[in-house]
This record gives structure tokens, C-alpha cells and sequence, in this order.
């Protein structure tokens, strides 16, 4: 029993990894109505800026997280003004393209600017868990902080959206961006500034998971990438709260098939309860069936 305790424990952190990063394509989806593919890439470049941050610079952990904050937020503004704004009214064919094409650029941009050797990632935290049941039950300081930091972030953007002029803004152009317009709000702005918050997002995510899993390279963020967007359209794209369940039931499976079925088996496993999922509620677990109008 403390064993599985053990497990979903960290499926739990890892989840809430996941669920950050959903965060951003959620966001982005719902008011823009795009997949920025390229997201799972400013979580790398958000980890190698603290990477050096510590290293190269001797900054605090802290000031290096707030650092590849500060850059991620440039670089998403920059991405979404030179990649997405020219593309509005394109067709989300031409969108996808071009999200898989500023992937590609950031991948081999950090290949030139930090060479493809593998850096190891270092720890900000106690390496001593906090230990109960005679020492049975292990739970890591990087695992509390990471739950943590989801829950505050997740209030905080509830927050946000629900009670801020801007937050209102964004939440009547993921609703009707013509509309909006025509009352006043700026709906560019409004999509630039999700970008920003997004890619915000994606720094503390890579931090985060680059602190429980060491290893960095230019492709570092590709696969949670992925798996977070499937979080996302496993609770629902577009639903905040959707993208939060959505990442603590992926990582919880995900460890639990890790541990009880086939690591290399893990991932298909999680691909395969997303397919019966959206089989049977295909606007994932908390998204709303939408009408198209015609």
C-alpha cells in the first residue's frame, strides 16, 4: 500500500508538471484558437536560461527562474508577432505548419547557441525526502514544491481570468473574437498577452521538470510537450481547470503503468486511455460540446 502511495505521489508531481505546461495550450487554444506546437520548446529554452543562469552566472536559483521567466515571456510575444499574427485569418492547416516550423528553430537555434551535449540539470532542492511511516513513505522536497507551485499558479490564473479587466478580455475573445472587437476590447493585445502568460508558464514547468528529471538537451522539451497537450485534450482543451485534471491523471497513469506494467509500455498506455476517452466524451473530461454555426 505505501508503495503505491510512493507512486502516485510522484505521479501526482509529475502530473502537476504536465498540468502547468496544459496550461499554456489551453489558454492559447481557447481565446486564439491555435495549437502553438513550438510551446514545448520555450520550456526548454526557459531551462537552459536558468541552466546558466546558475551556472555560468552564480545567480540564485531563484533569480535564475525569474530570469527564464523574463525571457520565455520576450520570446512567446515574439513568436506570436512574427509567426502567429500574420496568420489570423489563415487556415489552422497553414497555423500547424508553421507552429512545427518554430519548433524546428528553437530545437536547432539551441543546438547553435548551447551545442547538443547533454548538460546535467542541477537540483535546487534537498536531496533528504520527507520521510513517514518509519521511513516507508517517501516524499522529496521537488515533488512538494511542484504540487505547490500548480495549485498557486492554477488559483492565481482563476484568478486572473475571472476577476481582472484583462482577464475579462480574454475570456470574451476566446467566447467571440468579432465581438469583442466591436466592443472596444483589443483583441491582438489580448492574444499577445496569452502568449506571454503561456510561455511564463512553460519557464517554471521546465525548471520544475528539469528538476526532477536532470538530463538537458535541445529536444528536452519535446516530449512533455506532447504529453501535455494530450492533457490538455484529456480534460478538456480550452478549460483551465480541464488542463489541471487532465495532468494529474496523465502523470498518475503514467507512473502507474511505468511501474506495475512496462516502462517502455508507459507512454502507449497513455495514449491509449487518451483514444478511449475521447472515444467516449470527445471534448475530453470537463470541455464543452460546441455548435458550429452555419
Amino acid at each position: 500500500m505505501l508503495t503505491f502511495l510512493n507512486h502516485l505521489i510522484n505521479g501526482i508531481s509529475l502530473g502537476s508538471v504536465y498540468a502547468i505546461i496544459a496550461l499554456g495550450y489551453t489558454m492559447v487554444y481557447g481565446i486564439a484558437k491555435m495549437l502553438n506546437f513550438a510551446h514545448g520548446d520555450v520550456i526548454m529554452v526557459g531551462a537552459y536560461v536558468c541552466f546558466f543562469a546558475v551556472t555560468s552566472f552564480d545567480l540564485h536559483p531563484v533569480l535564475g527562474v525569474l530570469l527564464a521567466v523574463l525571457v520565455c515571456t520576450v520570446l512567446g510575444m515574439v513568436i506570436e508577432r512574427l509567426a502567429y499574427k500574420p496568420l489570423r485569418q489563415a487556415s489552422s492547416l497553414a497555423v500547424l505548419i508553421t507552429a512545427i516550423g518554430v519548433s524546428y528553430f528553437l530545437q536547432n537555434g539551441a543546438q547553435l547557441l548551447w551545442s547538443s551535449n547533454t548538460k546535467m540539470f542541477p537540483s535546487f532542492f534537498p536531496s533528504n525526502p520527507i520521510e513517514l511511516f518509519g521511513g516507508e513513505l517517501k516524499i522529496s522536497i521537488a515533488a512538494i514544491v511542484t504540487v505547490l507551485s500548480c495549485v498557486v499558479i492554477m488559483l492565481a490564473l482563476t484568478w486572473f481570468t475571472g476577476s481582472t479587466k484583462m482577464g475579462k478580455a480574454m475570456r470574451a475573445c476566446s467566447e467571440d473574437k468579432g465581438a469583442a472587437q466591436l466592443m472596444g476590447i483589443n483583441v491582438n493585445a489580448t492574444i499577445s498577452m496569452t502568449f506571454a502568460i503561456g510561455s511564463a508558464l512553460a519557464a517554471v514547468a521546465g525548471v520544475l521538470f528539469c528538476s526532477a528529471y536532470p538530463i538537458l538537451v535541445p529536444t528536452t522539451g519535446s516530449m512533455p510537450g506532447i504529453k501535455a497537450f494530450t492533457a490538455a485534450v484529456f480534460g478538456g482543451i480550452g478549460s483551465i481547470p480541464g488542463a489541471l485534471l487532465g495532468g494529474i491523471l496523465l502523470g498518475i497513469i503514467e507512473i502507474l503503468a511505468s511501474a506495475y506494467i512496462s516502462t517502455q509500455m508507459s507512454n502507449a498506455i497513455v495514449f491509449a486511455v487518451l483514444i478511449v476517452v475521447l472515444l467516449v466524451r470527445p471534448s475530453g473530461l470537463l470541455g464543452k460540446q460546441v455548435r458550429e454555426k452555419v
